[in-house]
């Protein structure tokens, strides 16, 4: 059962006005970036300011088909691609941008200019960094804790450390280290995640979490034979021949019960949910490949399996591909109050509980994976959800045409965690095993993207407009009205006075401010 309460969890919304139209967006560190709709150019707009004001705008070197801001180190990643071929780049210090004629740096992973360029006075400019992979990136996810980078792509997850070299006593950039690559044989992944240690994958129907950690007890010197033979492998043994590739494809093909040779069936896998060390049994064999430093520790790190989870579609109850196809992968870390002192930088502190959602068109499911995993909750929408967003106080969903707002168990686990004996006479917490609750339905025209930062709920609409001389020609031409929301969410998701909520698209008002295709 889920309740629905009438609470509006927003305080103020706001339209910001972009110089193009908006194709993608994504937000972090109190700033919302915006990619034009078919061009190479990113505006950034500051979102504690009232109004959004922008901050700068800079150029990119192909279309962006995927944008991400890590918060530690302050920098963008984008897929690019020009001359149909993809790239993968990196973006630093863009707020010298603000100037809008400040230079531009460009170089690849792991070099640097030591000319005279560098010396004296440190330079101010915007460096892109280009990242190379032996495969083609499919998408990326960065480490809220550390920083660090991690890259899918269609056979593996290449990992890549955020380091910031010191070029002189004055002058320090960011870099990173490919130090790690998971090869995912017959798995390739559509969504990643990296948090704290704790990787997660998702395909159309499958989603993989494991733990990268150390040995307890091993030290760098410490090496099997078998390690010390590999040392200078690049691929694992077993990756050439081939031969356990073709066993995992059988494992992982359970219950077919012969029919393999039959052209006349569709066999679909069965719905399999394996926690705990039983994931290692899912038949998805990750194997690690060490490209760090030799100085590196690389004999010691080990693969931990978490979560392994498949979904069967049920086609005899009328649904499709698409109905039953897995989005918005995410890892939710919370902290302590006493964390988040001690963590004010971003780096090194772990926290206390790490949850992982994943959801399905109908279904959302939240995981807590650290100190031992177990469904927290399950999440059952009205419609079919596009994107879906979990946060500290709430979860965000957008359908078609409407944002719906859920409350969420997160903070009880994490208050648990830290005091087991919470529940006395002088104060108390909601159990885990709560039911969730619908607090609020908003409506919209045409959603297309929802994205999070902080307090702040930022949405991408378009509407479709078809004009009557369009129809009298008897040819479809849509012209399409972009605007992006941002919504202030109240901390406590306090009740709110319902005309205050009032959806702003009534006589379709923030909906003229934009340039039309």
């Amino acid at each position: 059962m889920v309740h629905v309460y009438n609470c509006h969890p927003f305080a103020s919304q706001q339209i910001v006005q972009a110089e193009q139209e908006p194709g993608l967006v994504c937000c972090g560190g109190g700033v919302l970036f915006v990619e034009s709709a078919g061009g190479c150019k990113i505006e950034a707009f500051q979102l504690e300011a009232e109004g959004c004001p922008l901050i700068c705008r800079f150029a990119t070197m192909g279309t962006v088909q995927s944008i991400l801001h890590s918060e530690i180190g302050d920098y963008l990643v984008t897929i690019e691609e020009k001359n149909n071929v993809t790239y993968l780049r990196t973006y630093t210090n863009w707020r010298y941008q603000v100037a809008e004629k400040t230079r531009v740096g460009v170089r690849l992973l792991g070099h640097f200019l030591r000319g005279s360029s560098m010396r004296g006075a440190p330079k101010e400019q915007m460096e892109i960094i280009e990242i190379p992979l032996f495969e083609r990136p499919l998408c990326v996810a960065c480490c809220g804790v550390t920083g660090d980078l991690l890259v899918g792509c269609p056979k593996s997850l290449v990992l890549f450390s955020l380091k910031r070299q010191a070029l002189n006593d004055k002058l320090s950039i960011l870099d990173f280290e490919r130090c790690l690559i998971l090869h995912l044989p017959g798995l390739s992944p559509q969504q990643v995640a990296i948090c704290s240690g704790y990787i997660a994958l998702q395909a159309e129907l499958e989603v993989l979490v494991v733990k990268l950690e150390r040995l307890p007890g091993s030290t760098p010197t410490q090496k099997s034979a078998d390690q010390k033979s590999q040392d200078h492998c690049l691929v694992p043994k077993d990756m050439i021949t081939g031969a356990e590739h073709n066993n995992e494809i059988e494992v992982r093909k359970e219950g077919l019960a012969g029919h393999l040779d039959q052209d006349d069936f569709f066999i679909f896998p069965k719905h399999q949910e394996l926690l705990g060390d039983r994931a290692k049994d899912c038949g998805v064999k990750v194997s690690l490949e060490w490209t760090g430093m030799e100085s590196e520790a690389r004999g010691i790190l080990a693969i931990t399996y978490i979560l392994y989870r498949r979904f069967a579609p049920d086609f005899f109850q009328g649904c499709t591909v698409e109905d039953t196809r897995l989005h918005s992968l995410q890892f939710h870390p919370v902290f302590t109050s006493n964390q988040e002192v001690c963590a004010e930088g971003g780096r090194g502190v772990e926290p206390t509980c790490v949850f992982c959602f994943f959801s399905l068109p109908n279904t959302g499911y939240v995981y807590s994976v650290r100190g031992g995993v177990e469904m927290v909750s399950v999440y059952q929408y009205p419609e079919k959800a596009q994107q879906a967003v979990l946060t500290d106080l709430f979860l965000h969903i957008i359908t078609k045409n409407a944002l719906q707002c859920f409350s969420v168990r997160c903070s009880a686990v994490a208050a648990r965690a830290e005091d087991p004996y919470i529940d006395t006479t002088m104060k108390a917490c909601p159990p885990i095993t709560m039911e969730v609750c619908a607090l609020r339905i908003q409506l919209f025209i045409g959603l297309k993207a929802l994205c999070h930062d902080r307090h702040h709920i930022v949405l991408l609409t378009a509407a479709d407009v078809e004009t009557r001389e369009d129809t009298e020609r008897a040819q479809e031409i849509t012209h399409r009205t972009s605007s992006m929301a941002v919504w202030h969410c109240h901390a406590g998701g306090s009740c709110q006075d319902e005309t205050a909520g009032r959806v702003p698209h009534e006589r379709g008002g923030c909906l003229s401010c934009n340039a039309q295709r």
